[in-house]
């Protein structure tokens, strides 16, 4: 008999401690141990194209010199004081970012998460509205805290059905598929906007604080109304005094390249109320926010402060990463690798029935999976995460049913590099679509 396995794979020391509930992708779970550019490596040393950004969070590039050098500068000086006292490296991101958000007379309140962020905005609207009412639109996702989970329309991420909010989920987040998908853009905002009009109608007299919506649905498979359904819903809402709250956790900085905020696709009606941001500003830190106009942000009739939110290191790394993402117009590289990508990604999959479409904007790209009958196909999602990890592509996965990839590598893309992971993803969906046709034969 061998001997007992005195060194348990780390997998299974994960499995042990951590709750049952925490996903993991790949059947043979990866551990990356470090990354640099575009790329990472993992424990076995094989490197791989990474296409997906720890969840859209390694927005410039993975060990950024400059991000490195301010987060050793200032761990180097302190790491921590706390919103109880004045903190230079805060106050200076948060002027950046007031400046930024396109919100007038804008103040910043500074958080560790975009749950986080949400969960604020949230109440802040409800405080200043004096309503638990909330409008969300369908297949969202603003988050796993008690608070943020009621606002998501997204069943797969959304456990229990307990909420401090009464929510109304409206029309708008997929444009693809449902009622209205056949319409065209302008009759499908015109039918989403009767759709709120007389969600409001069975609300008490307009009660409701605020309509919080993903300019582009992150989780949902990025998926995206037509330019323009927001601000309609903006002169809606403005009619009734609802505020409008912009998640702009995946969608800020730049990513979709068109923009800077994803909300500026609908920015006939104006700006937001409120923007929420996180993910790619730390590029790797702990950083969330709310933007808001100071009277909304000021009504709040309570003491309240942010242990760490604002946290000295993650605002240095917050400055250096922003400076570097304009300075180097890492936007303008999103719309014109993006650009080029998708087209690619198109051309690509054009004869492969598994693909049923390829949306999406700068570099937050979405392919839909389906099966030989139309319908959604998770399960060939999850091989093609598969595949294109054999390839050394690391791609995400969403949406409603969990059929849609997700591609989101850093904004520092190379075009060379956008045509080898664009190869990869391609030979990856072609071992799909072959166990496809291996199926539909058997």
């Amino acid at each position: 008999m061998p001997p007992p396995d005195t060194h348990p794979s780390l997998l299974g020391r994960h499995q042990s401690v951590m709750p049952d509930w925490l996903a993991l992708y790949y059947r043979d779970p990866l551990e990356i141990t470090h990354g640099e550019g575009r790329h990472v490596w993992d424990a076995e040393g094989r490197r791989y194209l990474d296409f997906f950004g720890g969840i859209l969070t390694t927005m410039t590039a993975h060990a950024l010199p400059e991000v490195t050098k301010a987060v050793t500068e200032q761990a180097g000086r302190i790491i921590h004081t706390s919103t109880l006292y004045l903190n230079r490296p805060m106050v200076e991101l948060a002027e950046r970012i007031a400046t930024l958000s396109g919100i007038p007379d804008a103040r910043v309140f500074f958080t560790t998460s975009g749950t986080e962020a949400n969960d604020a905005a949230l109440l802040l609207a409800t405080t200043y509205r004096r309503s638990n009412q909330v409008l969300a639109l369908r297949n969202s996702y603003h988050g796993r805290s008690f608070s943020t989970v009621g606002v998501t329309g997204n069943s797969s991420w959304s456990p229990t059905s307990l909420s401090p909010l009464q929510t109304l989920y409206v029309h708008g987040g997929i444009r693809g598929r449902g009622p209205y998908a056949q319409l065209s853009d302008a009759q499908f905002i015109e039918a989403c906007v009767a759709d709120l009009e007389d969600m409001l109608a069975q609300t008490r007299g307009g009660e409701v604080a605020a309509l919080i919506a993903e300019p582009v649905q992150g989780v949902g498979g990025f998926t995206a109304p037509p330019d323009g359904l927001l601000a309609a819903f903006r002169e809606v809402l403005q009619q009734h005094g609802i505020l409008w709250i912009s998640d702009e956790v995946q969608t800020g900085w730049g990513r979709t390249g068109e923009h800077f905020w994803g909300w500026q696709a609908h920015a006939a009606a104006g700006p937001p109320d409120m923007l929420t941001f996180a993910k790619g500003i730390g590029n790797g830190m702990s950083i969330g926010g709310v933007v808001a106009r100071t009277e909304v942000m000021n009504c709040l009739d309570a003491n309240s402060i942010s242990t760490f939110g604002g946290s000295p290191v993650t605002m240095a790394a917050g400055l250096a990463n922003l400076t570097y993402l304009i300075e180097h117009d890492l936007q303008g590289n999103s719309r014109r690798v993006g650009g080029l990508l998708i087209e690619r990604l198109r051309a690509a999959t054009a004869g492969l029935p598994v693909v049923r479409e390829v949306r999406g904007r700068g570099l937050m790209i979405g392919l839909e999976l389906v099966d030989a009958d139309g319908s959604p196909s998770p399960q060939a999602a999850s091989l093609a995460l598969e595949y294109a990890r054999e390839q050394g592509l690391l791609i995400g996965k969403g949406g409603r049913e969990g059929n849609a990839l997700r591609i989101a590598p850093p904004l520092s893309l190379s075009i060379a590099e956008a045509e080898e992971g664009a190869a990869m993803l391609e030979a990856a969906l072609r071992q799909v679509q072959s166990e496809a046709d291996g199926e539909s034969r058997s």
